[in-house]
Formats: C-alpha cells, sequence, structure tokens
C-alpha cells in the first residue's frame, strides 16, 4: 500500500481527542477506547485491533476511525483501502469530524481509489459545517481553484473569511490579499491592511512587509 503522508500526520488515537470529536461514550466502551489506544502505542496491534473492531462493530465513531488508520497504514495483514474506506465513512457518519476531513481530503488525494472531487468537497463542506477549520480552508481553495466545483471566488472569500475569523494563519493573509485585490469581495484596502496585521501577529512571515506597504498606501498625501 502506498504511503499516506498526509493521513498519517493527522492520526487521532488520543482517547482524549477522540471522544471530544465525536458524542460521549458510555463508561464501559470509553474505558476499552483508552486501553486499545495504549496498546495501540505500545505496538501491541493485535489486540487494539480486536478491541477497536468490537467498538467498530458497536458503532462507535472514535474505534471506526482508529481501525480505518490502521488499514490505510498498511498496519494490519489484511489492510484494504475498500475496508479503510467503509469505516471512514461510518465514523463521518456518525459525526467524527476528523473522519469527515480525512475523508475527504482521501477522496481528494485517491488514497481509497479513484479521486472523487465532487463528493470530496461535499464531505469537506460537511466538515466545515461541523467546525473543521482545516475544511473552511480546502473549501476556500476548492472554490478559488476551482476544484471539483465551478470557480467561484465569492464563495471562496466567504470559506477564507470563515477559517481566518477561526485564527487560521493562511486564511487570513488569503483573504487580506483578497481584499487588496479585489477579488471576489470588493477592493478594500484598510481591510486588506486589517487581515494583513492579524496574520502577522500570528507569525506570517510576508504579512509585516504588507502591512507597511498598506500603511504607505493609506497614509495621506502631504
Amino acid at each position: 500500500m502506498r504511503t499516506l503522508p498526509r493521513l498519517v500526520a493527522a492520526l487521532l488515537l488520543a482517547a482524549g481527542l477522540a471522544a471530544a470529536a465525536a458524542p460521549p461514550l458510555a463508561e464501559a466502551d470509553q474505558a476499552t477506547l483508552d486501553r486499545a489506544v495504549i496498546d495501540y502505542e505500545a505496538g501491541r496491534v493485535v489486540p487494539a485491533r480486536s478491541a477497536f473492531e468490537a467498538l467498530a462493530e458497536r458503532g462507535v465513531p472514535a474505534a471506526q476511525f482508529n481501525l480505518a488508520v490502521m488499514h490505510l497504514r498498511g498496519e494490519l495483514p489484511d489492510a484494504s483501502a475498500a475496508t479503510a474506506r467503509r469505516w471512514l465513512q461510518r465514523a463521518a457518519e456518525g459525526g467524527f469530524v476528523t473522519a469527515q476531513f480525512l475523508l475527504a481530503q482521501a477522496l481528494e488525494n485517491g488514497d481509497l481509489g479513484a479521486r472523487d472531487l465532487p463528493l470530496a468537497l461535499r464531505w469537506y463542506e460537511v466538515a466545515a459545517v461541523s467546525g473543521s477549520v482545516d475544511a473552511k480552508v480546502a473549501m476556500g481553495t476548492a472554490y478559488y481553484l476551482g476544484r471539483g466545483v465551478a470557480k467561484s471566488p465569492a464563495d471562496a472569500a466567504r470559506w477564507f473569511r470563515e477559517a481566518a475569523a477561526a485564527d487560521d494563519v493562511g486564511a487570513q493573509y488569503l483573504l487580506a490579499s483578497m481584499y487588496e485585490q479585489g477579488d471576489g469581495v470588493a477592493r478594500d484596502l484598510r481591510l486588506a491592511r486589517y487581515w494583513y496585521a492579524i496574520a502577522a501577529q500570528n507569525g506570517d512571515l510576508a504579512a509585516p512587509g504588507k502591512v507597511k506597504e498598506l500603511d504607505a498606501r493609506l497614509a495621506p498625501a502631504s
């Protein structure tokens, strides 16, 4: 199975994070999930898989997600992209926001078979509405580039604005640039300067220079 770097980087096997991304678990199920996580992190893949499978069959989205990622990482002797997709989709349908985003990403990248950009976009939107900032950025990018949907700078700006408001520095810079250029929004150098300044405060390396540039352009003529 080929390497899936972006998917693997997003692996969330910590029980606390898993619980926060889906409806609360019953105490016994949470304890089982916790033990499975400990087994997995200690390299005891067999008992971890057994526990995840039992929970997954009972409809626990966190376990479905973890099992899907184990398949995608090729950590199981019978690892399969088809099985990964089945569990990832069930976790996504169960309200696990991380699974919603990763399913969209995998569909976009072709990690689960043929690429499906329109379906990826639908899952990005579900994840974005559920609160995933990364999904909001992905939605903005899709509309900006016309990836899986017709190009729409106005829709791109709307999603970048939501991500920017949620403190995504990349979206803050992109939104500032759109205001500067009048791309998808009315041209507004003061709003551009505002978002460049926020991006600068959050560590974007190019943004301080843009703030200085706009300060000079907005200064009253002497």
